[in-house]
């Protein structure tokens, strides 16, 4: 068959064949134009409108540069709303690190394959139903009358829980309402997101490298900490970017869990929302942007991302 009786079909595929570069550029220019426009155009959006200003008096938005907003975003009042939400984001990061290696590391090293599905199925089983249902539900379970205050109360704990509720950082009336409680359930609902990069980030670490390690006397201390966390290193930094970002960003769990102390979430949706100041909302979406990015930065110059 010559090329004049090709189908027009088989004419364009050769066309494209014969132009690997052009047809690369057709594929991908549909999803980069959409993340050019519709998200990095947001982002520049929202950049540009936190360099803006409320008129106090009208109430209006003034188009004019100046860095009013920013000063205002490190009053007092704005700043521990940055500082509240930064270190509770750090704790949850540790914490979930610290919760999920001996989890992945059973299931890279140990588990069979039945297990190991099963572990799967566990750990995604969650992520599968409403994220709305799964913090209400906390809610229930850390209440007054939820089942771990009777639990502690069974243990003859219930003092050692006043205790902790009565401290003035974490305290609070309830589990239900208090950095202690909110802590609890941002560790649940992000746990997943951390055990996973790191059980795929042990799988990596050939066995050879643990039994040589062994062979040449180290003691399992020393090779967990000589070459498997090194090894295991990229995962929890891959790990870390979820919980930490999802935790600097997310505004149900301290809305539901939380009291009058407000968290980045909050003061966003408050000033874009009830308030109507865009200029100070868009500042506060700033932060954990700026804050992703220095850690970015730091993981890509400590060499977190080379095995990835």
């Amino acid at each position: 068959m010559n090329a004049a009786a090709a189908s027009p079909g088989r004419r364009l595929s050769t066309f494209f064949y014969q132009r690997p570069t052009l047809a690369l550029i057709l594929l991908l220019a549909p999803p980069l134009l959409w993340l050019g426009v519709v998200y990095l155009g947001s982002l520049f959006s929202l950049v540009v409108q936190s360099f803006f200003s409320l008129d106090g008096f009208t109430g209006q938005v003034v188009r004019r540069f100046t860095l009013a907003t920013y000063k205002d975003l490190f009053a007092p009042a704005n700043l521990d709303i940055v500082i509240r939400t930064a270190s509770m984001a750090a704790a949850v990061t540790v914490a979930a690190a610290v919760a999920a290696f001996p989890v992945a590391y059973y299931m890279a090293r140990y588990a069979s394959d039945r297990i190991k599905a099963l572990l799967y199925l566990g750990i995604l089983l969650p992520l599968w139903s409403s994220y709305l249902v799964r913090v209400y539900s906390w809610k229930l379970i850390l209440a007054k009358e939820g089942i771990i205050n009777w639990g502690l109360a069974q243990l003859r704990l219930d003092g050692a829980l006043e205790w902790m509720l009565a401290l003035p950082v974490i305290g609070g009336p309830s589990l239900s309402v208090s950095s202690l409680g909110m802590f609890v359930v941002f560790l649940y609902v992000w746990l997943p997101y951390m055990i996973l990069p790191i059980e795929a980030a042990l799988e990596r670490v050939p066995t050879s490298f643990i039994e040589a390690s062994g062979d040449l006397g180290a003691r399992p201390r020393e090779t967990f900490r000589l070459v498997i966390l090194p090894l295991a290193f990229p995962g929890i930094i891959a790990g870390s970017i979820f919980t930490f970002s999802l935790t600097l960003g997310d505004f149900i769990v301290p809305y539901v869990l939380g009291n009058s102390a407000l968290f980045i979430g909050q003061a966003v949706l408050a000033h874009q929302g009830t308030a109507g100041n865009i200029p100070l909302a868009a500042a506060f979406t700033v932060v954990p942007m700026a804050i992703m990015a220095v850690y970015l930065i730091g993981a890509k110059k400590a060499g977190a991302f080379d095995a990835l």
